[in-house]
């Protein structure tokens, strides 16, 4: 199963998103900043993630199932997206 990186615009930049929100949570515990501040920006770093990749696999079991031969197995899939929950 191969992801198309233009089937996956929304999720990168989520991602890319998400890499500057862990930067700047490692640079506000690096310099010691409020704890409160700090979960609240990693918590988001985490919903970013975890939205990403409930937005990849949907997308590669759409494309699974609109397009069989591609390959793709549905329970391969299914275990990855039940990896995320």
């Amino acid at each position: 199963m191969n992801v198309e990186p233009e089937s996956m615009k929304a999720a990168i930049n989520r991602l890319k998103r998400a890499q500057g929100q862990l930067n700047a949570v490692v640079r506000m515990l690096e310099e010691g900043q409020d704890c409160k501040s700090i979960i609240t920006q990693l918590s988001a770093v985490s919903s970013a993630v975890d939205k990403a990749g409930f937005a990849i696999i949907a997308t590669n079991l759409q494309q699974c199932l609109t397009n069989p031969e591609r390959g793709g197995d549905v329970a391969e899939l299914e275990k990855m997206f039940l990896s995320l929950a």
